[in-house]
C-alpha cells in the first residue's frame, strides 16, 4: 500500500529490511550499544559484517529514542541509521521515545541528503511494543514530519509478516487518508 503527500512517496511492504536494495538508507532497531543482537539488528549486521559493527561501536552507547549513522558495508544501501527503540513497559514516555526514534531517523536523513528511508516496526519485536499502538505512532509520526522533507522522496515502513502488514494498512488508511485496496 502507497500513497503521495507532501510530495513524498510513502508506502508499507511486508519483507526483509535488508534486502530493500531500492533504498539509499535503512534503520537498524538498534540495541543500546549498536552491537550485533537478534531480529532486525542480528539480520543487519550479519548482511553488513564486521566493518558496521567497529563503526557502530565509535557511537556507543546511544539511548532511546536516539539514532546515529553508519556506512552499510555488504549491505545494498549506502547508509544504516542505528535507533534504539523503547522497551515497553520500562522506559517512559514510551509513546514519546517511540516517535523520536523515526523523527530522528528522518533528520539525520534529511541532514545527510538522503533520499528514500526503510524502517522496520521499531520496538514490536524483543521490547515488546504493541503492533498496533507502536503501528499508530510510527505512521503518525512519518506524517507529520512529511512536510519538512526537502531531499526525502521515499520512506517504507518494511513489516515481517502479513499479519503485521495488515495491521499497518488499517493504520495507514486511516492516518494518511487512502482508500483500502480491492480484494
Amino acid at each position: 500500500m502507497k500513497t503521495t503527500k507532501h510530495n513524498v512517496e510513502v508506502e508499507i511492504v511486508q519483507g526483509d529490511i535488508t534486502e530493500q536494495s531500492d533504498m539509499t538508507a535503512i534503520v537498524n532497531a538498534a540495541n543500546a550499544e549498536l552491537k550485533t543482537g537478534s531480529g532486525v539488528a542480528g539480520a543487519i549486521h550479519s548482511k553488513a559484517g564486521n566493518g558496521l559493527t567497529k563503526e557502530a561501536e565509535k557511537h556507543a552507547p546511544i539511548g532511546a529514542g536516539e539514532a546515529v549513522i553508519t556506512d552499510a558495508y555488504g549491505l545494498p544501501n549506502e547508509k544504516v541509521i542505528h535507533t534504539l527503540g523503547p522497551v515497553y513497559g520500562e522506559d517512559e514516555p514510551a509513546a514519546e521515545l517511540l516517535a523520536n526514534c523515526y523523527k530522528n531517523s528522518l533528520k539525520i536523513a534529511q541532514n545527510e541528503g538522503i533520499d528514500s528511508i526503510a524502517f522496520p516496526a521499531i520496538s514490536t519485536g524483543a521490547f515488546g511494543y504493541p503492533l498496533e499502538e507502536a503501528a499508530e505512532i510510527a505512521l503518525q509520526t512519518i506524517h507529520d514530519q512529511l512536510d519538512g522533507m526537502k531531499n526525502i522522496k521515499r520512506i517504507r515502513m518494511v513489516v515481517h509478516s502479513r499479519r503485521d502488514e495488515e495491521i499497518f494498512e488499517e493504520k495507514f488508511q486511516k492516518i494518511m487518508g487512502v482508500e483500502s485496496r480491492p480484494v
